[in-house]
């Protein structure tokens, strides 16, 4: 049941009596919270993701600046909300043209507080894809190139809108620039961005892509984008990456 008045207070409120000690050590083990780890002191209060989503479809109506206000907190849960909140936004049919463009600018203003992989993979593709879609598309290359592993992610997340719509040349050139970046879960990202857009469709660009790479992309990235070919495809380019590192 959709919320008459969805502040962000009223939500932390009820988020907080579905903490679950239980939940707590399950997320933090999940999120590999540890030292040294990608979500390093990053803060959970132990609630499931599908209660904060569906917690979060009630609020949906919420107003930015109070959306804004739930990016600033500490809880990564809490922020989770948030961006759940802006991606039902950025999805809904009503939503109108100013609305998307604030929700927008919202992110890419306080990308600095979507920082970790879930944040960015639950709004990327609705907030700044489906944003993009019909327009320049330059700060996604912008973010590609960023010092920040998080708009990096954003980057090639957000073509996942363009691939919904068959169009896939972004998600390719992206993988590109970021096919020596340093990080494992741009990788995989990439990895699976461009299997996802290479899909039956658009196999052909995939092999090209491959045909081109391989041999010198990450082993993940690479694990990534050939886990649909074919066992014999999978070994030829498999191979190509043995060769060029014997």
């Amino acid at each position: 049941m959709m919320q008459h008045n969805p502040t962000a207070q009223a939500f932390i409120e009820i988020l907080y009596k579905l903490q679950s000690d239980k939940e707590q050590e399950k997320i933090q083990r999940y999120f590999k919270s540890g030292e040294g780890q990608y979500s390093e002191g990053v803060q959970f209060i132990g609630v499931r993701m599908g209660e904060i989503f569906a917690l979060a479809k009630e609020f949906m109506a919420m107003p930015l600046d109070e959306v804004e206000v739930f990016l600033e907190n500490p809880i990564h849960e809490v922020r989770v909300g948030a961006v759940s909140i802006m991606d039902f936004q950025a999805r809904a049919k009503k939503t109108p043209e100013n609305q998307k463009k604030a929700l927008f600018d919202l992110y890419i203003k306080r990308h600095v507080r979507i920082n970790n992989w879930d944040l960015v993979d639950r709004s990327a593709i609705y907030v700044v894809g489906g944003y993009l879609y019909d327009k320049p598309r330059d700060v996604l290359y912008e973010l590609a190139h960023s010092e920040n592993i998080w708009e990096r992610r954003t980057a090639i997340v957000s073509t996942g809108y363009f691939i919904k719509q068959g169009d896939i040349a972004d998600t390719f050139a992206i993988a590109e620039i970021l096919l020596n970046d340093p990080e494992d879960l741009i990788h995989k990202a990439a990895g699976g961005w461009i299997r996802h857009a290479g899909g039956t469709k658009h196999r052909k660009h995939l092999l090209h892509f491959l045909d081109q790479y391989a041999a010198t992309m990450p082993r993940t990235m690479l694990r990534y984008a050939i886990e649909h070919l074919d066992a014999d495809e999978k070994k030829h380019y498999m191979d190509l990456k043995k060769i060029i590192n014997s």
